[in-house]
């Protein structure tokens, strides 16, 4: 307990110090400013009055004046039979000669005047007015030296690490606070166990791995897990990102790398985690900026320090990145980051876990079914998630309410995934009306496509840049796709073309998101997934994409002009078969299509089960599970 005390005192002093420091410079500042602003107040207790140099003259030639001072460019002088201040004391006259007069001496001399002069009263208050600039000077040099120190005892300490360091004073997290992410748990728990217990693991002559790399979405709880690691095990935690290394100055970056490394040895046991490791772990040599890139340097000391580690240094590195495939292997090989800890997306489960978690720190209604807000909110992660929590949050307190309300995590749902209502936008009704008929033309064809997922819900109130949206939402979970879904999603996404065509005999300019989507879809179909019966299970493009820049900037085409022709013309059959399909469901159903659309132009907003009441279809459950059980039992 003695030791950890004084590593907090340790920690503390140097941040008291910096603070009394600087507190004392700027009292020190206020000090001097107030004394010379005194000193030019009152600086001057005698009165003394200018007059111009023609009225001294005038009074010369009256004789009121006897004797002068000449002192440097002024006269100072006192009037006879004038009077005197206030106070009852002789008022000094001073005069600034405008240019040299070289016959005021002889003038003075004319009228008897007693000339006399002395030199300039240098004073102690005076050279603290001349000195002023250069002492203000020198307390702002002051402080941009103690800013520039960043809190240390040396100066221009650029290549000093800027890690953030978490002790146990700091809030704990614990894997509890984790919800989900089992399997990743279970790794990490061995790094837990050898910061907690090392000689269990040197004992017997095992090796604990250097480095874990935590891969996974963004958003996925990746740095909550390594702040979970640090907590479990009672350890320093220092925190630093892969862009704080590098810098505008040449070396900086090796040298917050070297820096980093030896604070992790004098904390041991203690993890250091670097947040988005592909801003400085790129593979080297795939850049513009040559062999001496300055990113390129600031790895190879990573690499030289990681090499470097020993296990009695009780120092474990945790890295995490969404981008695993742009790192350099150097990396990932073993003795640095030798394992791979995937964090993925929360399943359903994990969904209402993680809700549960963040739901405990609002208030909440006796309406909320956490389970079904998990079931509506498919691939998204735990940032998702919390801040879709938030969100209801808000909207139940703009609203006045006490509580947040199901209706509450409805509107922040849609809000976060169609964007935002935009009600005060004015639409006349002829607009609204081709609106309601494109929307009910893609929700009328989720009741009659075989693989189609559930309608949510179809509003035509414009949300982000799209006049109306109709939105569906899986039962369950699915992590690959085939056929039938992908084409009933083309046919879903033709199904406002089809409708503007069938009722108005033209289309418009909305349906250029729609086709977009499936001409992409179809697309991949063919060239990426092998759906295509008369091409085969076969890849067609390679895309290219340099590791430097990390984004796709185009596609490869790695086949012959008659390919080519053969897969425009598998992408067309595909569109146009799916299109034809969806104008002989449309036109079979057109009273439902018009009943459905003069709905939405009157109520604007119509979910799953409002549209089975209208359109008279019997319930998702009823219909389609049923069936298939059915079905599975007949041919059992």
């Amino acid at each position: 307990m003695s030791e950890n005390n004084e590593d907090k005192n340790k920690d503390k002093g140097p941040i008291s110090f910096n603070f009394k420091n600087n507190r004392f410079a700027f009292v020190l500042l206020m000090i001097i400013s107030l004394s010379f602003l005194a000193l030019f107040l009152f600086g001057n207790p005698s009165p003394v009055r200018e007059l111009e140099y023609s009225a001294f003259l005038e009074y010369l030639d009256q004789g009121k004046v006897k004797e002068v001072r000449i002192v440097n460019d002024s006269i100072v002088y006192e009037l006879s039979g004038s009077i005197i201040s206030e106070s009852g004391t002789a008022v000094d006259f001073k005069t600034i000669l405008p240019y040299p007069d070289s016959t005021l001496l002889q003038k003075l001399e004319d009228h008897d005047v007693r000339v006399s002069g002395k030199r300039p009263n240098v004073s102690f208050f005076s050279i603290l007015i001349q000195s002023f600039p250069w002492i203000f000077a020198v307390v702002i040099i002051f402080f941009m030296y103690r800013q520039v120190q960043g809190g240390g005892n040396k100066a221009f300490s650029f290549g000093k690490s800027k890690a953030k360091k978490y002790t146990e004073t700091t809030k704990k997290i614990t894997f509890a606070d984790v919800a989900g992410q089992n399997e990743a748990k279970e790794e990490l728990s061995e790094v837990v166990e050898f910061l907690k217990n090392p000689l269990r693991f040197t004992n017997i002559g095992a090796k604990i791995p250097k480095g874990v790399l935590l891969v996974g979405m963004p958003g996925t709880g990746k740095t909550l897990l390594a702040r979970a690691i640090a907590g479990e095990a009672g350890v320093n935690y220092f925190h630093m990102s892969g862009s704080d290394f590098v810098e505008m100055f040449v070396g900086v970056g090796a040298s917050r790398v070297r820096d980093l490394f030896e604070q992790g040895r004098k904390n041991s046991p203690c993890i250091i985690f670097i947040d988005e490791l592909d801003a400085v772990g790129r593979t080297r040599g795939a850049g513009y900026g040559g062999g001496h890139d300055e990113r390129e340097q600031t790895l190879n000391q990573m690499l030289v320090e990681m090499d470097g580690f020993e296990s009695k240094d009780g120092v474990i590195i945790i890295a995490a990145t969404n981008r695993p495939d742009v790192l350099d292997p150097a990396l990932l090989r073993p003795g640095r980051f030798d394992r791979q800890v995937v964090v993925d997306m929360p399943d359903v489960k994990e969904r209402q876990a993680i809700l549960t978690i963040h739901s405990n720190k609002i208030k909440m209604g006796t309406d909320i079914d956490l389970e079904r807000i998990a079931r509506a909110t498919p691939g998204s992660s735990g940032a998702d998630i919390a801040n879709l929590v938030n969100e209801a949050a808000l909207f139940a307190a703009r609203k006045g309410k006490v509580a947040v309300e199901m209706d509450d995590f409805e509107e922040a749902r849609d809000k976060l995934l169609m964007g935002v209502a935009r009600t005060s936008r004015v639409i006349n009704p002829k607009d609204k009306l081709a609106t309601s008929y494109h929307e009910a033309g893609h929700a009328l064809l989720h009741y009659y496509l075989e693989f189609a997922d559930p309608l949510h819900k179809v509003t035509v109130v414009p949300r982000g840049r799209a006049l109306g949206v109709a939105m569906s939402l899986p039962e369950e979970d699915k992590y690959s796709r085939d056929s039938g879904w992908l084409l009933d999603r083309i046919k879903i996404a033709y199904g406002g073309y089809a409708a503007e065509k069938i009722v108005y005999g033209r289309t418009s300019t909305g349906v250029q998101n729609d086709l977009e989507q499936a001409t992409g879809m179809a697309r991949r179909m063919v060239c990426e997934w092998g759906m295509s019966e008369n091409l085969g299970p076969v890849a067609y493009g390679q895309k290219e994409e340099p590791i430097f820049i990390g984004k796709e900037i185009a596609q490869h085409k790695d086949y012959s002009d008659v390919t080519a022709d053969k897969i425009d013309g598998e992408i067309k059959s595909i569109l146009s078969n799916c299109l034809n399909e969806v104008m002989t469901l449309l036109t079979e159903n057109r009273d439902k299509l018009d009943k459905l659309a003069d709905a939405l132009v009157h109520r604007e907003t119509l979910d799953d089960k409002e549209v089975r009441e209208l359109l008279q279809i019997e319930p998702f459950s009823e219909s389609r599970v049923d069936k298939e059980v059915s079905s599975n039992k007949e041919e059992s």
